[in-house]
């Protein structure tokens, strides 16, 4: 997977999480502030040109302002925003995440594509 690819990967992730927390929160009344954060993160799906600038603020107040709703966050993109967003990560799993990209950059040398999934279940113990 090159950056590109990794770059789409985790747009995409963005979008498939707005769109859930979107559906979860229908019931909600307009202008209910979680539900204008939803609506917050849908933008930022669909536009990454704010990704980096928007992002770790949106994240952040997830976070702490809504923690019942920071586990459905994908953690890919905790790490792929980095920066303030680091923060919600546990060292053990930052560690995980950079060797990903260790073995990520290293398939790229070798003109291989690293299959993230396996590669992310096999690394965290998740299979």
């Amino acid at each position: 997977m090159n950056d590109s690819q990794y770059a789409s990967h985790c747009q995409e992730q963005l979008a498939e999480f707005s769109t859930s927390m979107t559906k979860r929160l229908e019931h909600l009344p307009e202008g209910d502030s979680l539900r204008e954060l939803a609506g917050r993160f849908t933008i930022l799906g669909k536009d990454d040109s704010d990704l980096y600038a928007d992002g770790p603020n949106l994240v952040s107040r997830l976070f702490t302002t809504y923690p019942d709703f920071a586990p459905t966050f994908p953690r890919d993109l905790l790490w792929f925003l980095g920066g303030e967003c680091l923060h919600y990560m546990p060292d053990d799993e930052i560690a995980a995440y950079q060797k990903l990209d260790d073995m990520r950059y290293e398939a790229a040398e070798r003109g291989e594509t690293l299959n993230l999934r396996d590669a992310r279940a096999s690394l965290l113990k998740l299979q």
